[in-house]
């Protein structure tokens, strides 16, 4: 079973779910691009379920167009997903995150143990949520508009990690010294940045991959979670 229906309070909605080799274990939830629920975010599910997590993505674009799966490379499927995008209801989507997290959280399998991870959109979507609901760990690769919402960084209290390309055309310079400056003082929070990179390096066959800094971040993400999320490996981390 790779789908499963949350019951939101304003309504239902579909998820996209990647189930680790073995359960008990703790969950991603992973939060889209203005993609929706693509081919890449799927495979990030699937490489999260590799990693020994359970995977769930949700559609956050329901509301407007249930079901949205659109190319990375499409020019038109890119104009699609920006008509989605601005028109995205950030407030309703915290609200459509947080019945996830807490449904994913009661699955079968599922420890209880939920973190969030995600890109663009997705990872604004990760940093709203954050700052007014509760999860176990957080992961934003190249947020925009985060700089938007810096005066609600005091209501973090999970532990975050943020992934920012230094040469992001969407995350202006500017942008990125006023997070890391609102943040600086949170000793929950981690920011790696990338020398050279533009926005969405890590995207699968996206235009700026890049397969070096994609593998960093990767690793870091994927470290962070298990310390995190799974106490077993937690312990032999530090160990």
């Amino acid at each position: 079973m790779n789908r499963i229906t949350i019951a939101g309070r304003d309504g239902t909605f579909g998820a996209y779910v990647a189930w680790p080799k073995s359960v008990p274990a703790p969950a991603v939830v992973v939060l889209q691009e203005l993609f929706g629920v693509n081919a890449d975010i799927r495979q990030t599910c699937d490489e999260l379920a590799e990693q020994g997590f359970i995977a769930v993505a949700p559609d956050l674009f329901w509301r407007q167009e249930p079901g949205v799966d659109l190319g990375v490379n499409s020019e038109a499927d890119w104009q699609h997903g920006l008509r989605l995008y601005q028109a995205f209801n950030r407030d309703a989507g915290v609200k459509d995150i947080e019945n996830t997290v807490d449904i994913v959280a009661k699955l079968p399998g599922c420890t209880g143990k939920v973190a969030l991870l995600g890109y663009c959109l997705g990872a604004l979507m990760v940093f709203l949520t954050a700052v007014r609901s509760s999860v176990d760990a957080a992961i934003a690769y190249h947020g925009g508009d985060t700089e938007k919402y810096l005066n609600e960084a005091d209501g973090l209290r999970a532990p975050l990690v943020i992934h920012l390309a230094e040469e992001d055309e969407f995350i202006s310079k500017a942008a990125q010294m006023e997070i890391k400056a609102a943040l600086a003082d949170n000793p929950g929070v981690t920011i790696y940045c990338y020398p050279g990179q533009r926005h969405a390096f890590s995207r699968h066959g996206g235009a700026h991959y890049n397969a070096e800094a994609a593998a960093l971040a990767h690793r870091r993400t994927y470290e962070f979670l298990h310390q995190q999320l799974d106490r077993s490996r937690a312990m032999k981390v530090t160990s």
